[in-house]
């Protein structure tokens, strides 16, 4: 099994098999009840980031770990491997708030907020989505107006990982709505403001125990220092973001396929039929091959994504074609364990049935497989 990069030194791949045996030990154990009854992974989340997983790119000088993006990308896999719905809670607090914050904020916003971000001390979410813009950043309607001091925040944010639990909110509300996608910019929000709520709890098919929460913003004050880079920057900060968030994603679904595999071999090897173990029948193993098969592929663009952006290369097409094949190959080899396991794949006895549900949400966030074919095909044009 391919189960490192080929120039991962020792000190990466004694991170990865500390990750790995955190995740078995600790988190498996739980994910059971944890997607049952919906509980977020608290004391998991706190023991992630005594690890220092919660801010595994942010340099140290600002309470990260400064590690590169193949390492974060191979520790994901781990923790969704073990549960997905700790996984996107880890995604979402690197990725797309730690992300955002440590390339375009300022000295004091780092020294403010990503500090304890990166620590694990506060959790963050990002709020892009709205009820009338999802896969159309553009036409957002939350807006943010200029006051004495700052601005003030009216609108209302969807589909938010973390959002209930959230100390931090990066932003997104339009400043100039006459400038279009131009005229959007991005804030750092204290959860604790006045108006800022919860206003509903989405009840999802997986990933239970991460909430996705419904965020109203009554006119919340926000300092003119919260201002996250500059006015209008907005839509590019929120680009740029989601191309290092999905390749978090991608980890994710890898993390869930290869749980569905290995759970799918083990069983193989268990479950006899006509006297043998149904490993021994051909039509068992070609669905293993072809398991194994997709996962390796999509796990080596997932890395080769993770090492462009850390070698300060273009990394937008490979990011979208990792996140795209990854998840895609998720909920294909999901289905295949449930086939596998024939009618004990259908009962929640077993993993492969959380991992079915847990894999379809993957082709959704952060860019469905739709929009992520939209940025392959724009890029391969763009190189004519």
């Amino acid at each position: 099994m391919i189960n490192r990069w080929p120039e991962t030194d020792e000190s990466k791949q004694l991170l990865i098999d500390q990750v790995k045996s955190f995740a078995q030990k600790v988190i498996a154990p739980k994910a059971k009840e944890l997607d049952e009854t919906g509980r977020f992974p608290t004391e998991i989340v706190a023991q992630l980031s005594e690890m220092g997983l919660m801010g595994m790119m942010v340099p140290e000088e600002f309470g990260g770990s400064g590690m590169d993006t193949v390492s974060y990308a191979m520790a994901m896999e781990e923790v969704a491997a073990a549960c997905a719905s700790t996984a996107v809670v880890m995604s979402v607090n690197n990725s797309l708030v730690c992300g955002p914050i440590s390339y375009f904020g300022n000295e004091a916003q780092k020294k403010k907020w990503l500090v304890p971000l990166a620590q694990g001390k506060k959790l963050g979410c990002f709020a892009l989505s709205e009820p009338g813009a999802g896969s159309d950043p553009g036409g957002l309607r939350c807006h943010a107006k200029k006051v004495d001091g700052g601005y003030s925040v009216k609108g209302t944010k969807n589909w938010i990982t973390n959002g209930k639990e959230a100390d931090v909110c990066v932003l997104f509300a339009t400043t100039d709505p006459t400038k279009g996608s131009k005229g959007i910019s991005a804030f750092i929000v204290d959860t604790k403001s006045k108006g800022f709520q919860v206003a509903k709890l989405e009840d999802k098919l997986g990933i239970n125990a991460s909430s996705t929460a419904q965020l109203f913003f009554d006119d919340v004050f926000v300092p003119a220092d919260c201002l996250l880079g500059e006015e209008g920057q907005g839509l590019k900060i929120a680009l740029h973001t989601l191309d290092g968030g999905r390749i978090g994603i991608a980890a994710q679904a890898l993390g869930i396929a290869k749980c569905a595999l290995e759970a799918s071999k083990k069983f193989a090897q268990e479950r006899e039929q006509f006297g043998a173990p149904i490993a021994k029948l051909q039509a068992i193993q070609w669905h293993i091959a072809d398991m194994a098969t997709r996962l390796h592929a999509a796990r080596l663009l997932t890395w080769n994504a993770a090492r462009n952006k850390d070698l300060g290369l273009k990394y937008t097409q490979e990011a979208a074609m990792a996140k795209l094949s990854a998840s895609e190959s998720a909920m294909w080899i999901a289905t295949k364990a449930i086939q596998v396991h024939g009618g004990y794949g259908y009962t929640k006895e077993y993993v492969v049935e959380r991992n079915f549900r847990d894999a379809k949400i993957t082709e959704i966030y952060e860019g469905t497989s739709e929009i992520q074919r939209l940025v392959i095909a724009a890029q391969e044009f763009a190189q004519r």
